[in-house]
């Protein structure tokens, strides 16, 4: 762990000039002799051209207590997500008011109706997740861990994280910094992520069937490439597969097993599906019915899917109901809630009219937002009057949450971006947690934290991720 004084040694290193354009040059070659690439905007479906993939010239401290909060709360998370995932109910009376304003969520629903209606095929549960928190900034100088979002679908970054670290650690070797370079820890998700998908590939039994990544174009290929790699170190094969390939040529057999060109399927890994627009067709859907309705695993399933969006994180919030989920584990309960930001509803009545009159009195202490994944979704400051005069007396309020804006405190870097000038930003930073958990039955096989994840952007950008654009790969330098 570093003292505060490291820190202002780092310090020094930024006001550096020309120092810091040689290590930027250094950290653009590293990243490229690591694998921390991607391919280029222009030609997303080819590995003809390759860049580095954006990010940090120098590491972000977090505290290293906070640090360590966020690893010990993710069990808990992975168990949270998936009792929700069995609790039909709770989710149904979660979601009513949602499906009737919010399209996308409403078909996604009537799909695990239809699966709950003929019944499960496979007992077998992956749950692969990760949880993203920004460190709130308190009075007297000191943090606290706030969640935004728990992602339980399609959660990226977990292979090219694991190529990061010896990125920065060169750059801080070369820029004469060699004991802040040895408290670069060692991440790894790729291999936890691949290892809750080959645990469940074993346990569906079949040493001929393969894994499928789901997916679309993708200039972050490179990222699922690690995991691919970690599943074929133990020869377990994968194959790539979008939307209209599965509708052309998959099939259930009358086991319900799920065949796509002629191969058995043990495990349908989604790295597509989570907004409309990865629905092109009419038959997208019915390909996400059939692979739901499919004796395969899948990463996730409906319900988990549904346990992972806006209005659920709003629901737990509310008194009593994290104890519903833990009812003879008060310490989960705590360490769970701690992480909670405050979240409002928008339903209709005294409580959600109550939310509305809040944000339209102090917009800019909230975030506006709608049941939507992959980032850039999200409405701040005078947008939210906007919106919210549009929609406050219409039911179509309900298809969003408002929730407190966090704090975090700005630190300087530079953010290294292909064709971008080298200049320092004012950045605020992000930092997820992977979970990786399998279930049979009642049978919890595998439940783990299984890496980290930092993302750094400028603090002019309000909203987005790393696939949107906004913000770069990061690694924790704990104080």
């Amino acid at each position: 762990m570093l003292t505060k004084m490291a820190q202002g040694i780092l310090e020094e290193v930024l006001m550096n000039t020309a120092l810091v354009e040689d290590l930027a040059e250094v950290a653009k070659d590293e990243a490229l002799l690591q694998g921390v690439v991607m391919r280029t905007r222009e030609t997303p479906n080819s590995s003809e051209l390759v860049t580095y993939t954006p990010l940090t010239l120098f590491p972000t401290s977090v505290p290293k207590a906070v640090f360590l909060q966020a690893l010990a709360v993710q069990t808990h998370y992975n168990t949270l997500v998936d009792r929700i995932s069995q609790d039909s109910d709770f989710l149904k009376e979660a979601l009513a008011s949602t499906i009737e304003v919010d399209d996308f969520t409403a078909r996604l629903f009537r799909i695990y109706q239809q699966i709950l209606k003929e019944g499960r095929s496979q007992s077998i549960v992956l749950g692969l997740n990760r949880s993203d928190y920004m460190l709130d900034q308190r009075d007297d100088g000191t943090s606290s861990l706030k969640q935004i979002e728990i992602n339980t679908i399609a959660a990226c970054f977990g292979g090219l994280s694991s190529r990061t670290p010896d990125v920065h650690r060169h750059v801080l070797k070369v820029a004469g910094r060699l004991e802040e370079s040895q408290h670069i820890l060692d991440n790894n998700p790729a291999a936890g992520l691949a290892q809750g998908i080959a645990k469940a590939w074993e346990l569906y039994g079949s040493e001929r069937a393969v894994i499928v990544f789901l997916v679309e174009e993708n200039p972050e290929i490179f990222d699922h490439r690690y995991v691919e790699k970690e599943l074929w170190k133990r020869n377990i094969r994968s194959i790539r597969r979008r939307f209209d390939d599965v509708s052309r040529t998959g099939s259930l057999d009358q086991d319900k097993r799920l065949f796509i060109d002629g191969l058995e399927v043990a495990v349908v890994y989604f790295r597509t599906g989570f907004m409309p627009q990865n629905y092109t067709t009419e038959q997208s859907w019915d390909v996400r019915l059939m692979m739901e309705c499919s004796r395969a695993v899948k990463c996730p399933d409906i319900s988990t899917h549904l346990a992972g969006t806006k209005k659920v994180q709003q629901v737990l919030a509310r008194p009593g109901v994290l104890e519903k989920f833990f009812p003879d584990q008060p310490q989960a309960v705590e360490l769970i809630r701690a992480t909670f930001a405050g979240l409002y509803t928008l339903d209709m009545g005294p409580e959600g009219d109550k939310t509305v009159a809040m944000a339209l009195a102090e917009p800019d202490r909230f975030v506006l937002k709608p049941q939507r994944e992959g980032g850039g979704n999200n409405i701040y400051g005078s947008e939210i009057c906007q919106v919210l005069e549009a929609v406050k007396d219409s039911t179509e309020r309900t298809a969003y949450i408002l929730m407190d804006k966090i704090h975090p405190a700005p630190v300087h870097n530079y953010l290294l971006r292909r064709d971008a000038p080298l200049k320092m930003s004012t950045c605020l930073s992000e930092l997820g947690v992977f979970g990786a958990y399998v279930r049979r039955g009642e049978d919890m096989v595998m439940n783990e934290c299984v890496g980290h994840l930092l993302r750094t952007k400028s603090s002019e950008h309000s909203d987005g991720g790393v696939a949107a654009g906004v913000a770069v790969l990061d690694n924790p330098l704990l104080i």
